[in-house]
């Protein structure tokens, strides 16, 4: 629903409900919106109950059983998630009894935007942290404790592999092999396919530069400060740079064909969270083979840009019938980067009654933590 077409008070209203139906479960009534709304003047429990009926047709809300109360569905979700990630708003505030306080959510998503609390249990609970992969496997762990939901966390392909040596060999006219060995004794080799010839003095060099520059690099981070290179020397190193950045862009530092490393904790959540047997059934067989999870978040969450993607309402993928029982779910994911290159991605999957303030801050706040904890002096 655009914002253009709810009004001040439908906002009010829905905005209002969505924050008690996330810290209850239960669907909401508009005597208990009245109440929540107490100091708003002008909203009696009538105009209330003529306020979600609007909402109601619009799409907003539903209404489980004749005599329930109203709760959101997964477009109230993604129309609040665009509400409270836009700079400078403020949400309700209002504290109601047995519910807590409802936070207000800061002028932007920064990592300063977290409680103290909040960031010194995210920084111990990554103490002692050295490695891309321990990295990712603390922090599925950690989101699935602060989510109470699904911690995820995806390697990107060449995420861990530390360059030994590659060796590029001519095969034929534009076809080359590239042999390349990592620091933990993988040794991968694939046929590249160029764009252009190259002849073998050629590959030589490319070869030579790459190694006497970059052995003990990560490789996800060579390819981006081949790219960054080319653009600053390429008046003087022209030709030689040209032809590293084609047999890079080519695949000559792709990773294997094994398929990235993925980490995943806290099913155990969903199955708590979920009372709908065969609902949850469903649930399971689309969340557990970890090829659909490496689909979700691939399909979700690009590595190339740096915020935090919401993604309300999983079965509408459309990946396969299975995944439609995660129509009640929400994504929460970040890239995580050292030194401008992808190092993987980092996600919250949970039902939609999370409180995404809190998430989206911590999703962010861990997915930055990957350039200060496993920082790599240049050389």
């Amino acid at each position: 629903m655009p914002d253009a077409r709810v009004s001040p008070r439908e906002r009010l209203v829905l905005t209002a409900i969505i924050e008690m139906y996330i810290a209850t479960g239960e669907p909401v009534a508009s005597q208990a919106v009245a109440r929540f709304l107490s100091d708003r003047e002008g909203l009696s429990s009538a105009t209330i109950r003529n306020v979600m009926a609007t909402l109601g047709e619009a799409g907003l809300l539903e209404q489980p059983h004749t005599s329930a109360g109203r709760v959101p569905t997964a477009a109230a979700f993604r129309y609040y998630v665009e509400q409270i990630t836009q700079p400078g708003h403020m949400a309700t505030g209002v504290q109601a009894s047995g519910m807590g306080a409802v936070q207000p959510n800061a002028s932007s998503f920064g990592p300063s935007s977290l409680s103290e609390a909040y960031r010194e249990q995210i920084e111990e609970s990554f103490s002692g942290v050295a490695s891309t992969n321990d990295y990712l496997e603390r922090t599925s762990h950690v989101l699935a404790l602060l989510s109470s939901g699904l911690g995820v966390a995806l390697a990107s392909s060449t995420a861990g592999q530390v360059l030994e040596h590659i060796h590029f060999s001519r095969l034929s006219t534009s076809r080359v092999l590239a042999v390349l060995v990592t620091q933990a004794g993988a040794v991968q080799d694939r046929v590249l396919a160029l764009d252009r010839e190259l002849n073998q003095i050629e590959l030589e060099t490319a070869a030579r530069y790459l190694n006497e520059n970059f052995r003990g690099w990560p490789i996800e981070r060579i390819r981006a400060e081949v790219a960054r290179r080319v653009e600053l020397d390429r008046e003087a190193y022209h030709q030689m740079l040209t032809s590293v950045e084609e047999l890079c862009r080519k695949g000559a530092l792709a990773g294997g064909d094994t398929g990235p490393a993925i980490f995943v904790d806290g099913m155990a959540n969903l199955i708590g969270a979920e009372v709908d047997r065969e609902r949850l059934r469903q649930m399971l067989l689309a969340l557990e083979a970890k090829q659909r999870l490496v689909e979700l978040l691939t399909a979700y969450v690009d590595g190339r840009q740096q915020e935090v993607r919401v993604v309300v309402g999983l079965g509408q993928s459309g990946l396969d019938e299975a995944s439609q029982a995660m129509q009640d779910l929400v994504l929460i994911g970040a890239p995580a980067r050292l030194h401008g290159a992808n190092l993987g991605t980092v996600a919250v999957i949970a039902p939609t009654r999370i409180q995404y303030q809190e998430m989206i801050q911590a999703v962010r706040y861990i997915a930055k933590l990957s350039e200060r904890l496993l920082e790599v002096p240049a050389d």
